[in-house]
């Protein structure tokens, strides 16, 4: 999967906070370190930032992009050889973690363009080979979406749009109905999961997805090889799976004895699913007629789109080895630095290593980023200057197939987890343009931020932060947009699962190669990142922020920051009430609940500053963090969300209908959403409890930390 951070068109969406920081330069002390600790640590920092280098990265990308690699396949062992290999000769501490998870692989695919009167045409479903690239002519994964059903399903074409539940509303209104017909949508807007389930719900007998040019496509610029974006026959692949994990195991480990759920009860999709080009998806769209389309629906080929149903039909035909090889064994990796003075606190960064054709922006880019940023914090350990905190540098595998890998151990290490991490650092698409972007906890934010203020960006233009901030053009007032960590990406199961703070950031830029055959070592070369200066500043980032919160006295999670970014939700959540004509839906409570928060984040910080100006004793900080580790934690709930009770975390979630937009305060906004004022009500009092608790602990940090 691949993470999208704001830019400049979406910075209004953030330009509310902490201002007086804007432009100013690092000062010492910094937050949560001692003055004489600030200084060691800004020099530590300086040192670090310059270690990652253009040229092992370059190689790394080389080495990992040089052949597709889906999970589940020898060529994706091969890479956790390699990172196994390369963390080895850093001197890590190294250990490979294997899971056998449910997932099936296509074996073939085919496409047939039926005419009214029967006469039938196979299409060319393989992405072509590329003059100039080298992957692009080998072996590749079927063009098959992930988790798809196999089958043989034919049926007259009806075009949806986007496959969102109100383009099917739209064909209610007209009279179309998909009930035992061949579904062709168009990719965007909406996770492509979503769009298998909506028609599979609605009765179509198979459901074909593309890119259509007005999207990721010649009409965005040139294509490849000419240009960044996706030429006609190339294609999306993804999984269509809509849950996290293996999903013969929701909610507990894969391990080989594991308890499993029957196949008919994994929630994934029973109609075939089959992404394709727009090459292809004009070749059947030209035959469709029935209502012309509303005009937002009309897309970028040269014809004008109808609705159908037919008379055009498809018939599209899977294999898989579900019968056969169903089950795949799937292997993460972990480098491990040991904490000098607290081995048992846990700051985490990780990166999928799986892709769906070589994969060089997706994710190899991530996992260049974390071997650099370990091979320099190596370093500065060979130099005597060992973290306080334990480090753990990982790699995920079958991100790609629902997040399995990373999931499958946040279920597996849930308890220590729980009770040690101190943050998880996600690197998802690191490095596929020049534009900074970030996000993650409100809480980590402002570090995040401060970090990418002492590593120099690649355009030679000023640091990361102040290139950042002008090509984002906010005012002097406000800060950055930043993402919200909803889902989509590794992070999920520490954050929404867990509660644990994340972080994440990237460089990103135009293209259109996205889970295609071409995001390859030769696409990063000429479009992506020529010198690969981008991938090494990732990793100077990762390495600087990683070492920031292992050595800090007292964790520098900013909860004033977290608390204003809540209450700037609350008139959303409050205009969606009203628009429900839920008039007795109040967030009073959860908007005093706020204040509360934030009152006791301040005087946390005041104390917290006191503390370490002074000879506060070591035991003093420890059991302050011991209490600051639990304010997130507290806003979680075992029982999760009445509507997926994996997601514990109330305060982001990927929406259930959406996948890739973000929902804030869900449990409250999903209620809102279906008009069940008492649902709604009972949601807002438990969520003010839960920021109450919170406050309680924060308010216990102050006092520990203040020796009262």
């Amino acid at each position: 999967m691949i993470r999208r951070f704001p830019t400049a068109a979406g910075a209004a969406l953030a330009a509310v906070l902490l201002a007086p920081r804007a432009h100013a330069q690092p000062a010492a002390p910094l937050p949560g370190y001692s003055p004489a600790a600030a200084a060691r640590q800004r020099a530590l920092e300086a040192s670090v930032v310059a270690r990652p280098d253009t040229a092992r990265a370059h190689a790394h990308v080389r080495a990992l992009s040089a052949e597709t690699h889906v999970a589940g396949s020898p060529a994706q062992a091969r890479t956790r050889d390699y990172v196994i290999d390369a963390m080895k000769k850093l001197g890590l501490e190294t250990e490979v973690r294997a899971y056998r998870v449910w997932m099936p692989h296509a074996t073939g695919v085919q496409l047939w363009r039926v005419g009214p009167k029967g006469d039938s045409t196979a299409l060319s479903l393989a992405e072509p080979a590329v003059a100039g690239d080298a992957t692009s002519g080998a072996a590749q994964y079927p063009t098959v979406n992930g988790s798809s059903a196999a089958g043989d399903a034919s049926g007259e074409i009806v075009y949806v749009n986007y496959g969102l539940i109100e383009d099917y509303a739209q064909l209610d209104s007209m009279g179309v109905s998909v009930q035992g017909k061949v579904v062709l949508a168009r990719y965007g807007r909406s996770f492509r999961g979503i769009k298998a389930r909506e028609a599979e719900k609605r009765g179509a007998v198979a459901l074909i997805i593309y890119s259509d040019p007005a999207d990721d496509g010649f009409v965005r610029g040139d294509v490849y090889p000419e240009g960044p974006m996706r030429p006609a026959f190339g294609v999306q692949r993804g999984s269509v799976f809509n849950g996290n994990g293996d999903p013969s195991t929701p909610g507990w480990p894969s391990r080989e004895n594991a308890r499993r759920l029957p196949v008919d009860s994994m929630g994934t999709p029973r109609i075939p699913v089959v992404p394709i080009g727009y090459g292809n998806a004009q070749l059947l769209l030209e035959g469709v007629r029935g209502a012309s389309v509303p005009q937002t629906w009309q897309g970028g080929l040269a014809l004008r789109y109808h609705v159908g149903p037919g008379p055009m039909r498809a018939r599209v035909r899977v294999t898989t080895d579900a019968a056969t090889n169903g089950w795949k064994t799937i292997w993460n990796t972990f480098g491990t630095i040991r904490g000098s003075e607290q081995p048992d606190e846990i700051v985490m960064v990780g990166a999928h290593r799986d892709g769906w054709g070589p994969g060089a922006a997706d994710n190899v880019s991530g996992t260049v980023s974390v071997l650099e940023a370990a091979r320099a914090v190596m370093e500065e350990v060979k130099a005597g200057r060992r973290p306080k905190r334990t480090l753990v540098f990982a790699t995920w595998d079958a991100e790609e197939w629902g997040l399995v890998g990373s999931t499958e151990y946040v279920e597996d290490d849930s308890l220590r987890l729980s009770r040690h991490a101190v943050a998880y650092l996600n690197q998802d698409v690191s490095a596929s343009g020049p534009n900074f972007g970030g996000g993650g906890s409100p809480s980590l934010r402002a570090t995040l931020r401060d970090v990418a203020r002492v590593v120099p960006d690649p355009s030679g233009q000023g640091s990361v932060y102040a290139v950042w901030r002008k090509r984002s053009a906010v005012a002097d007032s406000a800060e950055p947009a930043m993402g919200d960590p909803g889902g989509g990406s590794d992070f999920a199961g520490f954050y929404n699962h867990l509660g644990v703070p994340i972080a994440e950031w990237g460089f990103g830029g135009a293209g259109g190669v996205y889970h295609s055959q071409y995001d390859s070592y030769d696409f990063a070369r000429r479009f992506a990142d020529p010198t690969f200066a981008y991938h090494a500043a990732a990793a100077r980032v990762n390495a600087a922020l990683m070492l920031r919160l292992a050595n800090a006295e007292v964790l520098p999670y900013d909860y004033v920051e977290f608390a204003r970014t809540m209450r700037r939700y609350l008139p959303a959540l409050d205009r969606a009430a009203t628009a429900r004509r839920l008039a007795n839906v109040s967030t009073a409570a959860l908007s005093a609940a706020i204040d509360r928060m934030e009152r006791a984040a301040a005087d946390f910080a005041t104390a917290r500053d006191a503390a370490l100006a002074g000879n506060t004793p070591a035991t003093r900080l420890r059991a302050a963090n011991e209490a600051l580790k639990q304010v997130e934690r507290a806003l979680t709930r075992p029982q999760g969300l009445r509507t997926r009770p994996w997601f514990r975390n109330l305060i982001y979630a990927a929406d259930e209908n959406n996948g890739y937009a973000n929902v804030v305060f869900p449990s409250v906004a999903e209620s809102v959403r279906d008009g069940d004022a008492a649902r709604a009500s009972a949601e807002v009092a438990d969520l003010a409890s839960r920021f109450d608790s919170a406050t309680r602990a924060l308010e216990t940090a102050t006092r520990l930390i203040a020796g009262r």
